[in-house]
């Protein structure tokens, strides 16, 4: 096992992974910027070392410098958590050749799995199941139209170096293509550094379902089942939910073992997710891999009782997992609190927070790093939390969680609080009939 690992995170993730050290006995280093020498996960970790200005490109996502805070303190293994360079190749492959342990994906499977075109046809040859589209990387735009009329309308341009919602465009009919193919091309490029695009059949009526996998050093995986992300805005999510209200135990099955194929069909090691797209009939289509521990990680924790931290590190470590797969027994739900205005198009809102209470009580967590006086500062991502609630049924959960936000009391900027408080009141969302585009048709007005 390890004896040091380095956080190269911040906020609720660093504080998380340094919980779970402590627990397992092993000393941790937080790294940190010169705006986050007051957070908590500076405080708790055993050493700290400043890396850099605020400014993310020049601490946070600095190699150099974490590699160098990495030796200075003698640290074995590095803990890259979400975001940042959780998914960077280069990253994993610089602490390989410094003889420091990635607590995550090797720069071979996340170079398989970070290009999209690639990950697609990596999971195509494994048998898991593949939105009709191109093989691979459309040639030109009379490529992409030929394809567009055999696979039929509607169809969506991707960016095969894409993420966040950018270089992706829907197409209705053959009118619409080539403004459509020209914005995609455009926006990847300037977003990407790649303007290389592929096509899909558009799916109707879509609900987003991930699968949590953990794979181990000897290429054996299996998975813990899974999460109902559907509840996003512009493809960034605000409530994750397990087990799905969609989700039949027959095709729980289904998806669970084209996880497991997706992810023995590349060797891979550690947690990480896989992505489906699940249409109006109940089938099923991969859409993309996630190498590395998720945001909405705690609500599989909570049903499963299982510490997904923990077999990250003992995976690294080189433990072989069970090989057994975990079902739900409780039903959890994720509200992720921001400090944003969702009545202003959920408009970042950083600034002093100066009065906060944070709710408790049976089936609650907080997974949070803020505290009274705390500066949510504006270089990074707006989140203050992760309010997490566990109960026996899913109408259970949906009670406790708004029980739980009207006790939350946080003072001094804008928050999600109110949109999450609506949306546990709204008819469709407590039904569990809605899709991807719920949002799109929900009333901000009064928040």
């Amino acid at each position: 096992m390890f004896n040091k690992i380095l956080i190269a995170n911040r906020g609720e993730i660093a504080l998380r992974v340094i919980r779970t050290c402590k627990e397992m006995g092993i000393k941790t280093v937080a790294v940190y910027s010169t705006a986050d020498r007051d957070s908590l996960h500076v405080r708790f970790a055993d050493e700290a070392v400043c890396i850099g200005p605020p400014q993310s490109k020049l601490s946070y996502l600095k190699i150099p410098q974490i590699i160098s805070a990495a030796e200075i303190t003698n640290a074995d293994a590095i803990h890259p958590g979400y975001g940042f360079l959780s998914e960077n190749a280069e990253f994993s492959k610089v602490c390989e050749e410094y003889g420091i342990k990635f607590i995550g994906a090797s720069a071979d499977m996340i170079n398989a799995m970070g290009d999209k075109a690639t990950a697609k046809d990596t999971m195509k040859k494994a048998g898991v199941p593949t939105i009709p589209g191109s093989d691979g990387l459309l040639k030109d735009i009379d490529h992409g139209l030929g394809l567009a009329k055999e696979v039929g309308y509607p169809v969506i341009l991707k960016a095969t170096a894409g993420g966040g919602g950018k270089g992706m465009r829907l197409v209705h009919e053959p009118s619409q293509f080539k403004k459509a193919w020209d914005d995609a091309r455009q926006e990847a490029a300037a977003s990407f550094g790649n303007d290389g695009l592929y096509l899909e059949k558009f799916v109707e009526e879509p609900r987003h379902i991930e699968i949590q996998i953990i794979g181990d050093s000897k290429g054996r995986a299996c998975h813990l089942s899974e999460r109902d992300c559907s509840i996003q805005r512009r493809h960034q999510k605000l409530v994750e939910e397990t087990p799905s209200p969609i989700v039949s135990q027959e095709l729980r099955e289904k998806m669970g073992q084209a996880a497991i194929k997706g992810a023995e069909a590349i060797g891979y090691e550690g947690a990480g997710t896989i992505e489906f797209l699940v249409d109006k009939h109940g089938d099923f289509y991969f859409m993309e891999m996630n190498t590395r521990i998720q945001v909405e990680h705690p609500i599989t924790e909570e049903v499963t009782d299982y510490d997904l931290i923990k077999e990250q590190i003992k995976v690294a470590a080189g433990v072989e997992i069970s090989g057994r797969n975990y079902y739900p027994q409780l039903y959890s739900m994720e509200c992720r609190i921001n400090a944003e205005d969702p009545a202003n198009g959920f408009r970042p809102s950083p600034g002093r927070i100066t009065n906060l209470h944070m709710p408790g009580g049976h089936g609650v967590r907080l997974d949070s790093h803020v505290y009274a006086g705390y500066v949510i500062p504006p270089h990074y991502d707006s989140m203050i939390g992760k309010l997490i609630v566990s109960a026996q049924s899913r109408e259970e959960v949906i009670v406790r969680m708004k029980r739980a936000l009207s006790e939350m009391v946080i003072e001094g900027l804008k928050t999600t609080i109110p949109f999450h408080l609506k949306l546990m009141d709204n008819e469709k969302f407590k039904s569990g009939n809605f899709t991807t585009k719920f949002l799109d048709d929900f009333d901000f007005s009064d928040l």
